[in-house]
């Protein structure tokens, strides 16, 4: 029997019943069409049963590491089996490098096997893992209040310049990403709104529904999400990059308190530039809304601004102000506690950025609602 590719070939002979020779010829190199190995197994199986196991590579006119690696499957397969191999009939170069190969046995568990896990652990396992994710952050959150309360007492240790460092990339750096996304927002809404309301003739009522939606709720919801993408994955990314380099160690070693000395002045910066970006977003949105009113609509824009000072209140502007605070406290803490809970790889750096965000958004999901039941039981 023989097996014929582009490069390289292989044929299998039996010298004695009990022994099988396998040669092999042409370019044994990494891109030519080599043999299955399923064929050696098929020669391996063939009655009468076979002992032994011999090569001759003397037509083989070139080789590389391929070579080298199919005939350690081969070996391996000969091994499970039981075969004994002979291996004089391979050239001296491949026999050194098979010798060289082999002369370490592999390490049991080397191999990465797959392995099922039942569905109780499983779900045992993530209730185990969700119990410390929860006593972390409530650890985390305790320590900021800690901080917050030397801040008060004016013992805090952070450098006051880097605070307006970070002031000025979370507040005057990010208008323009909040220019754009929240005059698209209120553009939509107003279309959205503008294409019902004009099958009853209440155009007009379009700055209704733009102005409290914006002044609101959805404001503050689109500028938390914008800082949660972009503050808060920068947050853990400059936090956990000091993971990496052993920097936050220094601080502890030097006697100084990392939650003061980087989440503090982080936290601070994004809870008073939180309220302003909501505000501009607020005016941003309305603008939007005013477009589509002015371009659409036929309606003039002294018609739409006073319609929208009707219709917003002050109860509503209160309450998106108090909804920009209580984001700008989540995206900060979600960006510091991922970015001080990453590991001391690139990978981790990465994984923790990720985390920042997607913790970020969800709160800020979850906060909104909570927010929105106490307003309804409250009646405002």
């Amino acid at each position: 029997m023989e097996t014929t590719t582009q490069q390289c070939r292989m044929s299998f002979n039996r010298p004695k019943d009990d022994t099988l020779l396998i040669q092999f010829f042409g370019e044994w190199k990494i891109g030519a069409m080599i043999p299955s190995l399923s064929e050696v197994e098929q020669a391996f199986n063939t009655a009468p049963k076979i002992h032994k196991l011999t090569f001759h590579t003397e037509k083989v006119t070139g080789w590389d590491s391929a070579f080298l690696t199919f005939l350690l499957k081969i070996v391996e397969q000969a091994n499970k089996k039981n075969i004994v191999v002979n291996t004089e009939g391979i050239s001296p170069g491949v026999q050194r490098l098979l010798r060289l190969a082999t002369a370490v046995p592999e390490r049991k568990g080397a191999r990465r096997e797959a392995k099922r896990t039942p569905f109780l652990e499983q779900a045992g396992q993530a209730a185990i893992d969700f119990w410390q994710a929860t006593i972390d952050m409530l650890a985390f959150i305790g320590e900021a209040f800690s901080a917050f309360i030397r801040l008060w007492r004016g013992k805090a240790q952070f450098r006051r310049s880097e605070l307006f460092v970070i002031l000025q990339e979370t507040g005057a750096q990010a208008l323009p990403i909040v220019s754009l996304i929240s005059i698209l927002v209120g553009l939509i809404l107003a279309f959205v709104g503008a294409i019902q309301l004009r099958m009853f003739g209440a155009q007009i009522y379009v700055a209704d529904l733009v102005g409290i939606a914006m002044v609101r709720v959805m404001g503050a919801i689109m500028t938390g999400i914008i800082m949660a993408g972009r503050t808060g994955a920068a947050f853990a990314a400059q936090l956990g990059t000091m993971q990496v380099n052993e920097e936050i160690d220094a601080l502890k070693t030097m006697g100084i308190s990392p939650m003061e000395f980087l989440v503090l002045p982080r936290m601070l910066a994004l809870m008073l530039m939180m309220p302003l970006l909501g505000v501009y977003a607020d005016l941003m949105g309305i603008l939007g809304g005013l477009i589509v009113g002015v371009a659409m609509l036929d309606l003039t824009a002294m018609e739409y601004y006073v319609e929208t000072a009707r219709a917003v209140s002050l109860n509503d502007f209160w309450i998106g102000i108090f909804h920009s605070i209580v984001f700008g406290v989540l995206v900060a803490l979600a960006g510091c506690l991922r970015g001080m809970q990453s590991g001391r790889s690139a990978s981790s750096v990465g994984a923790a950025t990720t985390s920042a965000v997607v913790t970020g958004i969800v709160s800020i999901i979850v906060a909104t609602a909570i927010i929105t039941v106490i307003c309804e039981v409250l009646g405002i």
